[in-house]
C-alpha cells in the first residue's frame, strides 16, 4: 500500500475478522488515513508477542488497533493478561493512539462447542479490565445478527458493519491527536 504522507498512518493487527474488515475501513477511511494490516492472520498473543516488531515496522503509526483471543481459547487466564500486558507496553511507546478490538463471540454451535464460547467471554473480561486500566479505547461491536451461523465469522454486510464501525474508533482516536 502507497502511503499518502499529507494522511495519518493507522495499523490493524487481528485474526481472521479484522482481515475481513480491512477493505471495508479503507474504503470508509479513504482520503482520511493511510490504513495497513499486518501482513497475516496474526493468531493468538503468544505470536504477537513474536512478530509485533515486524508488523510495527520503522515507520510511526498515529492509531493502532489491534485484537488478540479468538486463538487464545486455550490460553491460560494468567498467560493472557501477561501478553497482553507486554504487548500493550510494546504498543505505547510508538507514540500512537490505541484501540482495542473485543474478541468476536463464538456461538456455543459452533465445532469448538459451548467451552469456546466460554473461554472467549473470560478472554474478553480479562481484556476489557486490562484495557480500562491502560485507558485505551474499546471497539466492542457485538454484532451477533450479522455473524454467520456456526462460525466466529461474519457475512458481507457484517464485515462492511464492522469496517465502519473500526473506522468510526479510527477517526474519534485521529481527533484527540
Amino acid at each position: 500500500m502507497k502511503d499518502d504522507p499529507k494522511l495519518p498512518r493507522v495499523l490493524l493487527i487481528g485474526d481472521s475478522v479484522s482481515r475481513g474488515y480491512t477493505l471495508a475501513a479503507r474504503e470508509a477511511l479513504a482520503g482520511k488515513a493511510n490504513v495497513h494490516r499486518a501482513p497475516e492472520n496474526c493468531g493468538p498473543s503468544a505470536n504477537g508477542l513474536k512478530k509485533l516488531d515486524v508488523w510495527l515496522g520503522g515507520g510511526k503509526w498515529d492509531v493502532i488497533h489491534f485484537n488478540f483471543g479468538i486463538h487464545d481459547r486455550a490460553t491460560t487466564p494468567a498467560d493472557y493478561e501477561d501478553r497482553l500486558e507486554q504487548i500493550i507496553a510494546r504498543l505505547e511507546k510508538t507514540g500512537a493512539k490505541i484501540i482495542w478490538a473485543s474478541t468476536t463471540p463464538v456461538p456455543p454451535d459452533t465445532k469448538d462447542g459451548p467451552a469456546a464460547t466460554t473461554a472467549i467471554i473470560e478472554k474478553n473480561e480479562i481484556a476489557d479490565r486490562i484495557m480500562q486500566q491502560h485507558g485505551i479505547a474499546i471497539d466492542d461491536p457485538r454484532l451477533a445478527e450479522v455473524q454467520n451461523p456456526k462460525d466466529v465469522h461474519f457475512n458481507g454486510g457484517g464485515y462492511k458493519l464492522l469496517g465502519g464501525q473500526v473506522a468510526e474508533s479510527i477517526e474519534a482516536a485521529l481527533k484527540k491527536q
